[in-house]
């Protein structure tokens, strides 16, 4: 499965990179694919895992956040951060 969330530290002021920055360093240790963007940062993973890392980045360091998530649930699927996008990217090749 495929997770995009977007956690918004809420109560802390408006610079909130170092607070996001926390949540994405969750992630990246986590040791799962993943993937960060100027919205989101994907995940992909078994439904356990993919959910306790979301779980742990909104509880990295923010008192309060809004979690915005969406999920490609496909079993079976394997490496579709990568290969979602090289489909894309085969179809706008002139």
């Amino acid at each position: 499965m495929i997770v995009a969330f977007s956690v918004t530290p809420l109560g802390v002021g408006e610079d909130v990179g170092e607070y996001v920055a926390d949540a994405v360093r969750v992630v990246r240790e986590s040791g799962l694919p993943n993937r960060t963007d100027a919205m989101f940062t994907s995940v992909e993973g078994e439904w356990a895992e993919v959910m306790d890392v979301v779980r742990r980045a909104v509880e990295a360091r923010a008192p309060r956040v809004s979690l915005v998530l969406k999920a490609d649930i496909r079993p079976g699927v394997t490496d579709g951060l990568t290969s979602k996008v090289e489909t894309v990217e085969r179809h706008l090749a002139p």
